[in-house]
């Protein structure tokens, strides 16, 4: 049994080495996100198109308000000119971009965005951290949803498919892994085409029936039946590869000369392959499983849109079209937020399940 202190200086080292990596995966978050204010204000020009549309939008205020009528033309260009200042100065626009972009950072890192442009919540808010709170359940429902599914489905087949290595099972397998090459969208559109227009048993987009059903047992029916085509679509993209990859893991593993022996006294085969095989093999499986659901998150938006999906995805896509840059701010936010939490959450795994991390080495090296 390893002494009380040994375990405490080892939280201690896992913490540290937890802490180094939140602060450079935190400064990488920070790196991306500057880049994306810049880019979505193109260095500053997009701010100076919103002072033009300020400028328009006040004139238009102006000339439609019947008050203003009878002024004289100098009267109410300077009445034009006072509101523009004011809007110009409550928006920070006259400032120097440099300096504005870096407290927008700031704020967009806490998500305190303020209004969005143009697009408002289901609720009717137009403050961009209730239109982004509103959408990601939806979001992290579908993605979670498909990927546990991937994991299970694709670890028990893969130590399945280890016992028959060579059967055709395993060729077929083997034959249909580059089919995940194609992202989940791709199959998406023709899931779409196949279960919702020539055998019409699915609906083709949306999270629910409209209007959405008052029952709770309806209502999750109803999401569930909307959740089989997107779900299904990101399962084909991704379980094939996995499974081949992991049963490679496998495979590898139960040559080993620790298993030989263990098959060699005797022992049950479900205690083998359950201590001496899929324990070993954690680490790695786990580690390709995570990547995975990194590059996922990445297909997000294009999978939401395919199957008009109410979240982050079609948030961004649609923030895009309408050039809502705080909501763009805020939807870029928030998947560098998933994303560094999903690698963090890599590291932190893979240091407590493979023992030839040596994370403790540097704190040891010395003593």
């Amino acid at each position: 049994m390893m002494p009380r202190r040994s375990w405490g200086r080892d939280l201690r080292y896992l913490a540290l080495y937890l802490l180094k990596r939140a602060l450079a995966l935190l400064v990488t978050v920070l790196i991306g996100v500057y880049l994306t204010i810049v880019v979505a204000n193109m260095g500053g020009q997009v701010d100076d198109l919103r002072r033009v549309q300020i400028r328009s939008e006040a004139f238009e205020q102006v000339r439609a308000d019947p008050a203003f009528q009878e002024m004289a033309s100098a009267e109410r260009n300077a009445l034009v000119e006072r509101r523009v200042a004011l809007e110009v100065e409550r928006l920070r626009l006259d400032e120097p971009f440099i300096l504005r972009s870096v407290d927008y950072l700031q704020r967009a890192m806490r998500l305190d965005l303020g209004r969005a442009e143009q697009m408002h919540s289901d609720a009717g808010s137009r403050q961009v951290r209730a239109i982004i709170v509103e959408r990601l359940p939806a979001t992290l429902l579908l993605f979670g949803t498909a990927n546990l599914l991937v994991f299970f489905s694709a670890v028990g087949s893969a130590l399945w498919l280890s016992r028959r290595y060579g059967s055709g099972v395993d060729r077929l397998v083997i034959a249909l892994a580059p089919s995940s090459a194609a992202p989940g969208w791709f199959y998406g559109i023709f899931l779409i085409l196949a279960f919702a227009f020539l055998v019409p048993l699915l609906p083709p987009g949306g999270m629910v029936t409209a209007p959405p059903p008052d029952s709770r047992l309806e209502y999750a029916a109803s999401l569930a039946r909307h959740m089989l085509l997107p779900v299904a679509a990101m399962f084909l993209s991704s379980i094939f590869v996995s499974i081949y990859a992991w049963r490679t893991f496998f495979l590898i593993h139960a040559s080993e000369d620790y298993v030989e022996m263990a098959r060699a006294k005797g022992l049950p085969s479900r205690l083998i392959e359950r201590r001496y095989i899929l324990r070993p093999t954690l680490s790695p499986i786990i580690t390709n499983f995570l990547l995975m659901l990194i590059g996922l998150w990445s297909g997000a938006i294009i999978l939401e849109q395919v199957f008009n999906w109410p979240g982050l995805g079609s948030l961004l896509f649609q923030a895009i079209g309408f050039r809502d840059t705080p909501v763009i701010i805020g939807g870029v936010v928030i998947f560098a937020y998933l994303l560094a939490v999903t690698v963090l959450l890599l590291d932190l795994l893979y240091a407590l399940l493979d023992p030839r991390v040596r994370i403790l080495g540097e704190g040891r090296s010395g003593t």
